[in-house]
């Protein structure tokens, strides 16, 4: 194992804990304040992906894409919030499985209907097409540097938001007590609308970030729900922080398992049963650090209003 390859694996565990991060942040938040189950999140981050890759590909410009699919992926999540979710507030968790599961295949096929069965490409902007010296003497993309960066930069502003604004105040307080926050005054319809389109904002943003690493498809938002949900539970529920160092954890132990396990298993097996039983064990090791997680400690990492 050499330094380079080490630090580079490392770096793309961070990219990948922040892009979850993005994405569980966003869920976090929607349970927290609502206790709301919601399984088309990651239908957000397609839509986010898609809108991203469409207006990128009529305009010849990323940036312009960015920010379409952004807001694209919160005006749906507040369509959505308005016209079904509000709905199942006081239905209980295996009605708002059911709906949200429907939303799924309802995001599935209408996005196949508009933009087609063939997957999206999405460029990586000129200016940040390039690549940095790592110690060692490798390099690696500066995209993927910005991807860690805007993570940080979101769940700084999220901090600020949450700790420091009369819109975190209420999100706090509707945490707490609902009822007794909308006997004051506050319009809880509005409050759950505006913390519906933040989730999924920042679910689309993930996606219009990660299209110009991979295809962008339909169903692409599913795998990455899961790892969202094991976020969270290991962070804690309704926890930002919580979901923060959720992220990273399971984005730098899945992405080291997968590297480096079968090479740790070829010193005592075969070439190709080392392949096959590193693969397995790397695949299962989220789901081992998640058990391990909740073992000493059953509600997760941090408290809701951490």
């Amino acid at each position: 194992m050499t330094l380079s390859l080490l630090f580079e694996q490392l770096l793309n565990g961070l990219q990948l804990g922040t892009m979850l991060f993005l994405m569980a942040s966003g869920l976090t938040l929607v349970f927290g304040v609502m206790g709301l189950i919601n399984l088309a999140h990651g239908s957000f981050y397609m839509v986010g992906a898609f809108v991203t890759a469409w207006t990128a590909g009529m305009t010849g410009s990323f940036w312009v894409g960015l920010v379409a699919g952004v807001l694209a992926a919160a005006a749906t999540g507040a369509v959505v919030e308005f016209l079904v979710i509000r709905r199942l507030y006081r239905r209980d968790h295996l009605d708002q499985v059911l709906a949200t599961f429907a939303l799924i295949l309802i995001f599935s096929e209408g996005t196949r209907w508009l933009f087609g069965s063939s997957p999206l490409w999405l460029n990586v902007p000129e200016v940040l097409s390039g690549s940095v010296a790592l110690p060692g003497g490798s390099r690696y993309p500066v995209f993927r540097l910005v991807i860690i960066g805007v993570g940080v930069l979101v769940a700084v502003g999220l901090f600020l938001l949450i700790s420091r604004t009369r819109l975190g105040m209420r999100i706090r307080a509707g945490e707490s007590d609902r009822e007794m926050i909308g006997a004051l005054g506050v319009d809880i319809a509005k409050l759950y609308t505006v913390v519906f389109a933040l989730g999924a904002g920042l679910a689309g943003l993930a996606g219009s970030m990660i299209g110009a690493l991979q295809s962008v498809q339909v169903g692409m938002g599913e795998p990455v729900l899961i790892l969202a949900f094991v976020v969270i539970v290991i962070g804690g529920i309704g926890s930002i922080k919580g979901a923060l160092v959720g992220a990273l954890l399971v984005g730098v132990v899945d992405t080291l398992g997968r590297i480096f396990l079968p090479s740790l298993f070829k010193l005592f097996m075969t070439t190709a049963d080392a392949s096959g039983v590193g693969a397995a064990i790397a695949s299962m090791l989220i789901y081992v650090l998640m058990a391990l997680i909740l073992a000493f400690r059953p509600k997760g990492l941090f408290a809701a209003n951490d």
